[in-house]
């Protein structure tokens, strides 16, 4: 299978480029290779062809998509997002940019995208409260933050809330200028499916961490900042009161999962062009659940959470490097608790993650990070 791959130089992208040359597929990579990703841009790895342009170039894609069977869609700016100011940015990056690949696409026939969606859209994660049940809490209050306040509690009665694990049901709330331009992917991307008869597929990503991460921008995730500091040899700064629930997903996880929804959604287009039955999951134990002219979300982390905190020192005793500090400091639109249910995924699609965060750290602790221009 012939996958473009937009993004496919970036850190994700890349290890789904060796992902898909491992399993046999030939990637074509798009990317821009803006210096403040790629200060010294890597060489095309084995068995990759690429392209240097941007995603809103639409000569460009549209000479990407010959011959083209399958997409695989990261080219993305990453991050909060500092302001209200950095919208157009991120805008025309993550949304423009999708809405010309997709036009690109319907226009060659292609009918398979595999989108890189992100936990973001849901805001705060699941919460119960005792005597309410289920309930969404609304932004945190800047008093509370400031006071060192820093769980939500039951818009009802006020009572501090319990964090669980979100699935792909719950409804969206993206609560910065990042996650807004996530949510406003998915969506076009479900348009672009039901004006096309195509398969999308949402992939949303929880907190990736692994070889390859950039440092030193103001883009990268909080795993790079605590390895980049302890890498110069200083104590990793830790926001809030480090309790801060996530969940920390191994790239190369991550870019099997994108092969495995690559690989299911292309069987599907080829059961549809055919009429023949369609194809059961790596388990064996079910057929494939995507649908035709729908888009389909999967939450894509570990399944085990963590906190930022533990992260914190577990990769400082990885790295020997001094402990971590706890700040109280905190940002405005960070939300406290996100951790992901990824059931639907490894029911319908047999993937689950396979590095335990132990040894994912382990490994983060002593490979190089990709190299990122100072913010």
């Amino acid at each position: 299978m012939r996958v473009l791959v937009t993004g496919g130089a970036g850190f994700i992208g890349s290890q789904i480029v060796e992902a898909l040359v491992a399993r046999g597929h030939e990637p074509v990579v798009l990317d821009a290779l803006l210096p403040s990703a790629h200060p010294e841009p890597p060489p095309p790895r084995p068995g990759e062809q690429r392209v240097v342009a941007d995603v809103r170039d639409r000569a460009a894609v549209d000479a990407a998509l010959r011959g083209v069977h399958a997409v695989c869609h990261q080219a993305a700016m990453v991050g909060l997002g500092k302001g209200i100011a950095d919208a157009p940015d991120y805008v025309g990056c993550n949304d423009l940019g999708t809405a010309v690949l997709l036009a690109a696409m319907a226009a060659a026939g292609v009918g398979t995208l595999v989108l890189a969606g992100s936990m973001v859209v849901y805001g705060e994660g699941r919460y119960e409260c005792r005597e309410h049940g289920v309930v969404r809490p609304g932004p945190r209050a800047v008093a509370d933050l400031d006071a060192g306040r820093f769980e939500p509690h039951c818009p009802d009665c006020g009572t501090e809330l319990r964090p669980g694990l979100v699935g792909e049901d719950a409804a969206a709330d993206p609560r910065n200028v990042y996650a807004a331009t996530k949510l406003t992917q998915e969506h076009l991307a479900a348009s672009w499916a039901r004006a096309t008869g195509g398969r999308a597929v949402s992939l949303r990503y929880h907190n990736v961490y692994g070889p390859g991460m950039p440092r030193d921008t103001p883009y990268a995730g909080v795993a790079s900042f605590f390895r980049s500091a302890l890498a110069r040899g200083e104590a990793p700064t830790v926001y809030e009161d480090g309790g801060q629930r996530r969940d920390f997903v191994h790239v190369r996880d991550v870019a099997a999962a994108n092969v495995v929804a690559l690989e299911a959604a292309a069987i599907r287009e080829t059961d549809r062009e055919t009429g023949r039955e369609t194809g059961r999951n790596r388990k064996g134990d079910r057929k494939y659940d995507l649908e035709a002219g729908t888009l389909t979300a999967f939450n894509t982390g570990s399944g085990v959470p963590h906190t930022v905190g533990e992260m914190a020192r577990t990769l400082a005793e990885a790295c020997g490097g001094p402990t971590p500090v706890v700040t109280g400091e905190y940002r405005l639109g960070d939300v406290r608790h996100i951790t992901a249910s990824s059931r639907r995924i490894a029911d319908e699609l047999g993937w689950s993650a396979e590095v335990e965060f132990a040894a994912g750290m382990r490994e983060f602790a002593r490979v190089g990070m990709r190299a990122g221009a100072a913010a």
